[in-house]
Order: C-alpha cells, then sequence, then structure tokens
C-alpha cells in the first residue's frame, strides 16, 4: 500500500461519517417459502372462505357496498364476498401506494419488491434509558422516540410505537399521539385512530401541517394502522367506518389483520396463512368499493401462539416463516403490502432479541414486503419499547438492507485486469483506486457495533452495545430537536387542539 494511502482512507472516512457509507436501496422478493401449487392452493381457500363463510357483525354501510357489487347476506348475517368480486378488485386495486414524508427525502414507494422498515406497536411500556426499569409510557416518550427515529438512516418510517398513558382521554390520545410523531420526525408517521370523527381531527391536523386539505392529499405524510376484523371472520363494525372515514379523507390505509395461529386461526400454517388472507383481502375489498383509487396497503399480521402458555411467540421460527409466505401472497397478488417482523420474546436488547429480531426481519424483508413494522425498538412481545433498541437495530436493519442487493457481475466487477496488475505489483488490493472508490459506495458501517481488536477494546473500556447504545441515545435525545414542523404550523394546531406535549420539551434547555 503506498505511503499516501492510509490518509487517504481516514480522509474518505471523515467524509462519509454522516452517510456511514452506501445508502441502499433494497428490493426483495428472491425468497419464497410457499412453491406455487401451494400459493394458489391458499388464493383458491381464501376465494372460497369469502363466498361460502363470509364475516359476520359487518356495519350497514360495509353491507350496502359489498350487497351493491354483488355479495349477499346469508341466512346466518354472514357478509359474502363471491369470487368474481374479489377477483374484480384485486385486477383493479393500485399496484403502488406513495408514502411521503414531510421532507420528500423520505418518500417511499410501496410497490414490487422494494423494502422499508420501521417502528410500530402500542406499547404500554418503555425500558428506561437512565435506570433500565420498565414503567408505563408518556407522551414525552413518544415524542423522544420520534425524535431517535429522525436519526437513523436504516428506519425509514415511525409508526407509532407506545401508548401515551398520561393522557385523559382517547380523543386526546389519538391527538397528541399524531403532534408528537409529526413534530418529532419529518420521516412518513403511521398512527391509529378509533372512531371515525378521530379520523376527521388527524385529517384536519395533517391539512394545517400541509398548508392545505389539498397539499396533504397530493403528499400523504400520515397513514392509519386500521385493523378491520376481529378473526375469526368477524368485521370490527368501529374499525370499519375508520377504514372508510379515511379512505374519504384521501389518508393511506394499512388495511391490517391480526390472528394467532392456533388461538384465534387454524393450528396449521396453511390455515393461518388461507384465514388470514381472506380476512385482510375483505377489507381491501370494503376500501375499493369506497373509492376504487384508495390508497390500500394489506397487512397480513398473524402472530404464532405459544401453545404451552396461550402467549405469543414473536420471536420463534414459526412466525419468521409464517409473516414471509404471507408476504409472498400479498406479492403473489402484486398489492402494496406491509407486515410485522422483529417482535421479540426478550425484555432487553440482548442476545436472544438479536438473533429473534433478524431472522424474522430479514426472512420478511427477503420475501420482498414493502413496509415492515415493528422492525426496530420493540421489546417483550410488543410490550415495551427501548430507546437504545432503536440505535441497536439500526445497525441490524442496515446489514440486512444491505444483504438485500443484487450482486454486481460484469467486467468491472469481475476486474480481471486488476487482478492481474496486483499480482504481478504490491500483491494486495488495499491501494488500488477501486478499492477506495468502492469503500463508500459499496458497504455499510455499522454505526455501534464494534469491529476494533480486543485489546482495543478493552483500552475503551470494554462496553457491550447495549451500554454503547445508551450513551448515544442519551446524547441524541440532549441535542437533537427537529424543526421542520413551522411555528405557524405548530401554533395553529395547539389553538386548533388540546395540544399536551409542553413546548419547553421540544428544545433543548
Amino acid at each position: 500500500m503506498s505511503e499516501q494511502a492510509p490518509s487517504r482512507v481516514r480522509r474518505r472516512r471523515e467524509r462519509e461519517a454522516d452517510t456511514n457509507g452506501a445508502r441502499v436501496e433494497a428490493v426483495g422478493g428472491r425468497y419464497a417459502p410457499l412453491d406455487p401449487e401451494a400459493v394458489l392452493a391458499i388464493e383458491r381457500s381464501a376465494l372460497e372462505i369469502l363466498a361460502d363463510t363470509g364475516l359476520s357483525d359487518a356495519p350497514p354501510r360495509v353491507v350496502e357496498l359489498v350487497q351493491a357489487a354483488g355479495g349477499e347476506l346469508s341466512a346466518a348475517g354472514r357478509l359474502l364476498f363471491p369470487q368474481a368480486l374479489v377477483r374484480r378488485c384485486l385486477d383493479t386495486l393500485p399496484r403502488e401506494v406513495m408514502l411521503c414524508g414531510q421532507d420528500p427525502r423520505h418518500d417511499m414507494a410501496l410497490t414490487g419488491g422494494r423494502v422499508h422498515v420501521g417502528t410500530g406497536g402500542a406499547a404500554p411500556m418503555i425500558v428506561d434509558l437512565e435506570t433500565g426499569a420498565y414503567r408505563e409510557s408518556t407522551l414525552r416518550d413518544l415524542y423522544d422516540a420520534a425524535r431517535l427515529v429522525d436519526t437513523l438512516e436504516h428506519v425509514h418510517f415511525f409508526s407509532r410505537s407506545l401508548v401515551a398513558r398520561d393522557m385523559p382521554d382517547v380523543l386526546s390520545l389519538e391527538v397528541n399521539t399524531a403532534f408528537a410523531s409529526l413534530a418529532g420526525t419529518s420521516k412518513h408517521v403511521c398512527v391509529s385512530a378509533s372512531a371515525a370523527s378521530h379520523v376527521e381531527a388527524i385529517a384536519r391536523m395533517c391539512h394545517t401541517v400541509a398548508g392545505s386539505e389539498d397539499a396533504f392529499r397530493a403528499r400523504p405524510f400520515l397513514s392509519l394502522n386500521i385493523n378491520h376484523v376481529v378473526p375469526p371472520l368477524r368485521f370490527d363494525p368501529t374499525a370499519c367506518e375508520v377504514l372508510l372515514k379515511a379512505v374519504e379523507m384521501g389518508i393511506p390505509a394499512m388495511v391490517n389483520t391480526f390472528g394467532q395461529m392456533g388461538a384465534s386461526s387454524p393450528v396449521t400454517m396453511a390455515g393461518c396463512i388461507a384465514q388470514t388472507t381472506a380476512e385482510t383481502l375483505a377489507g381491501m375489498v370494503v376500501g375499493w368499493l369506497a373509492d376504487p383509487q384508495a390508497r390500500l396497503v394489506f397487512g397480513p399480521r398473524p402472530m404464532v401462539t405459544d401453545l404451552r402458555t396461550g402467549g405469543m411467540a414473536g420471536g420463534a421460527g414459526e412466525q419468521a416463516t409464517l409473516t414471509a409466505a404471507c408476504v409472498q401472497m400479498a406479492r403473489h397478488f402484486k398489492l402494496p403490502n406491509s407486515t410485522i417482523a422483529g417482535a421479540t420474546d426478550s425484555k432487553i436488547p440482548d442476545a436472544q432479541a438479536g438473533y429473534e429480531k433478524a431472522l424474522s426481519v430479514t426472512l420478511a424483508a427477503q420475501a420482498g414486503c414493502n413496509f415492515i413494522t415493528q422492525a426496530s425498538g420493540m421489546q417483550a412481545s410488543l410490550m415495551a419499547v427501548s430507546l437504545e433498541a432503536y440505535l441497536i437495530d439500526n445497525d441490524m436493519l442496515g446489514a440486512i438492507l444491505k444483504s438485500l442487493a443484487p450482486v454486481d457481475v460484469g467486467p468491472a466487477t469481475l476486474a480481471i485486469d486488476s487482478i492481474r496488475d496486483v499480482v504481478a505489483g504490491e500483491g494486495h488490493f488495499l491501494g488500488q483506486p477501486d478499492t477506495l472508490a468502492r469503500m463508500s459506495s459499496d458497504f455499510v458501517y455499522p454505526r455501534l457495533a464494534d469491529r476494533r481488536a480486543p485489546v482495543q477494546w478493552e483500552q475503551a473500556g470494554a462496553l457491550d452495545i447495549r451500554a454503547v447504545a445508551r450513551q448515544r441515545a442519551a446524547h441524541l435525545l440532549a441535542t437533537h430537536f427537529p424543526a421542520h414542523l413551522n411555528p405557524e404550523a405548530q401554533a395553529a394546531l395547539r389553538a386548533g387542539w388540546d395540544i399536551r406535549l409542553a413546548q419547553k420539551d421540544m428544545a433543548a434547555p
């Protein structure tokens, strides 16, 4: 290696410190746990379930929409979806949903095999950053979580990850959740609403931030998680009204189905996938009938039950396979899609959390899921958020996203001439121009993972990754206060709604 090479490497590292190496455009879809015959069998079963068994408890508006399109109510009061209706919906649903950020750099096209990863959940607890103890989560915790995500390059969106348990009522909770999320990050935000009237309130808040209703409809930087069914095969009437209101207001809707294999869906993986597919398709049909151009995201989220305890087993290998298979079905239908991956059962960001998250997120990404929620920050089977885990998981997500990149094979990358020159010359490639050029373009470097020699690690204090992440999270929370929400919009939001996030908590002391 030439004498100048080490200094060039150092300068390159300094220049790339902010981007941390390659920016990853991730495309999955090469992993397919189901063979083609299995995919078609599950499709046939799902359509049969919708046509012959149907769903109960459909609210009047849903019944009206489906009956007008050829569906019917059975003698038992179950809403039946004929196969021709479902196939017509599948043939005409939009194949791309654009989810925007307040900053256009964070826009995400949900289409094909493009993969985006982010947060999610509705955790009632947080692992306190200072004490490490579990406690009830607050609105300030939610804002802090959004602020951290705003700094993490491999976490693409902020789906509300915890519940602000210090809010006095449900409307206050949902309005303040939207405010804290939108103020905490310029990335796309996903929240929820428990009533159609709350959807209107959240929509008006978004119009205020965007400057107008038309501006928000053109660039929707907020979407809604909507669980329109209660498995097995029963509509949630209130959630259906939320879905219809979201469609009316131009808010993208995650059409989600949460079942538990062995509890609220069959214990067999094939049966669980078929039922979940049917339930999710029912919501897609309802939204499509309300507006054929509705921004709908197919969201199968079946979870595995630990049959010894009845609890969730989010870190199980079966969970990873089940999730990937549901993603494969979504891709078979060519629908923009979303799922959960990363729901570790571990209580802290330890080795268990690492292997459970890495397995489930990797399989979902390799299967080509467009929008993977709960991919960072969650602990204890989605019961708690760990702020330091966001930073650890950011490293993990960078590696997973990079693993989706295809191997570039061509004359330049085969490097036959370079091999010949090096063998006849220096005997190594460290000083080669292509090595230096590709150092930043072809590699993703972790921010926390330690690659130093053991002696250097020991001299630096022998800290494990959790301790390093805790220090880094504390530093970011003390210094990073986003200012993308302009003062006029913030003042209008505070004047129009009971915003409980104190102004003093949104700036450095």
